[in-house]
């Protein structure tokens, strides 16, 4: 059973802030109603007072469905709210209408008070939604303007006089301003964390092209000057043998010299792509962790420590930082070597995984992943274990025997 509060785990950074910035839209709409309909019952009779309020509610059930598609247009997952829009603009002024005729006809004083309230506070509330329908800083101070020259023009079947009229405009053009610049710079800091986790992504899959093409420029040279040679051997043996000469046979020995020479050098290098030292994948894990901005701490002794210890180990560390980044939105990581009675142990523990169903984060394609990771420590009889070790934690944990003398210099160098 989930916990409570673990959809909210379970969401990345990008959609964190999303789903802070779209209900930070909403509570605009209940600040509306707070600030417009319910204080309205404490200025007027009972029947406007209910009148006014119903008003208000329905601008801001409106102007929240309108941010809401807004938001999702910013994102690219829905067109232009250009109807939605268009319904604000109406409701707005019959809204907007209605006030002045209730502010006209009715009593003077406190419900004068309250419909002026209700009729410059929704058009403010108004031309800051209306803004994240558009695109461009003119068309953004267009639609304000023209909210601030309706709330001017709309005065005059009040008698106001002109000054109040343009100190009424003028508010509404400060005030609907305001909330549209805080709108747009929501609007903005959510298109940045999107633009920066798209960053992360692509700065892992540049890592794994760079190495790569690491591997492929190593390749290239072993196998460019050995092939080179064998072709020119193989021609020479071909000239040698249509003359009947016995050098042939030597030449052709010495290809196969070369072949077999090439076959071990690449499977050198294979291996040397294929092992991974442990001291260099924990450095690299500080730096990659670091460079995700995820606080890293990285302890621990591999002096001492067998070639094919290091190695396992190393590839632990390699994929344990890798699901870090890719399955979690973890703010802090800890990775620590320590040899214990004959065996070493990894830890790799972070704050970013929420409760799973599964034995930790998904495992990549080709055999990679956790299961990758069991069948290489196996072959050097060692164990993993990965899962939940507390709320919102994930622990990782590799352990390899080691022989007796590597174990005896591993605890004399951590003691």
């Amino acid at each position: 059973m989930r916990r409570p509060g673990g959809w909210w785990r379970l969401k990345s950074t990008p959609a964190k802030v999303e789903t802070y910035t779209r209900w930070s839209f909403h509570f605009f709409g209940v600040i509306e109603i707070l600030a417009l309909g319910v204080t309205a019952f404490g200025r007027t009779g009972a029947g406007l007072a209910t009148v006014l309020c119903l008003l208000v509610t329905v601008h801001a059930a409106v102007c929240m469905l309108v941010s809401s598609r807004a938001l999702d247009w910013t994102r690219g997952r829905r067109p232009q709210p250009v109807r939605a829009m268009w319904t604000l603009v109406v409701v707005s002024a019959v809204v907007s209408a209605t006030a002045v005729v209730i502010a006209d006809r009715g009593p003077a004083g406190e419900v004068e008070t309250a419909a002026g309230s209700v009729y410059g506070g929704v058009l403010c509330f108004a031309a800051g939604v209306m803004t994240l329908g558009v695109s461009g800083p003119r068309r953004m101070a267009a639609v304000v303007g023209a909210f601030a020259v309706g709330a001017g023009l709309l005065t005059f079947p009040l008698e106001m006089p002109v000054l109040a009229s343009v100190v009424l405009a003028g508010l509404v053009l400060v005030t609907g301003g305001f909330l549209s610049i805080t709108s747009i710079f929501s609007l903005w800091l959510l298109n940045a964390v999107y633009a920066l986790d798209d960053a992360k992504e692509t700065r892992t899959a540049l890592a794994v092209a760079e190495e790569r093409l690491r591997f492929g420029r190593d390749l290239h040279d072993v196998m460019g000057r050995n092939l080179s040679v064998i072709a020119l051997k193989s021609e020479l043996a071909v000239q040698l043998s249509r003359r009947g000469r016995p050098e042939a046979v030597e030449q052709m020995i010495e290809v196969q010299r070369i072949a077999q020479e090439s076959q071990r050098e690449v499977r050198d290098v294979v291996r040397g792509y294929r092992e991974a030292a442990l001291d260099v994948e924990l450095a690299g894990a500080r730096g990659v962790l670091s460079a995700a901005g995820i606080v890293a701490k990285v302890t621990g002794e591999t002096s001492g420590l067998p070639a094919e210890v290091q190695s396992a180990l190393g590839w632990v560390v390699r994929e344990a930082t890798t699901n870090v980044l890719r399955h979690g939105n973890a703010e802090k990581c800890s990775v620590t070597v320590r040899p214990a009675e004959g065996r070493v142990v990894l830890t790799v523990e972070n704050d970013g995984v929420a409760e799973t169903a599964g034995d930790g984060p998904p495992a990549g394609p080709g055999g990679s992943g956790l299961a990758g990771l069991r069948e290489r420590l196996l072959a050097v009889g060692g164990t993993l274990e990965a899962g939940a070790a507390g709320r919102g934690l994930f622990r990782l944990t590799a352990e390899v025997p080691l022989p007796a003398t590597a174990a005896g210099a591993a605890l004399e160098v951590a003691s």
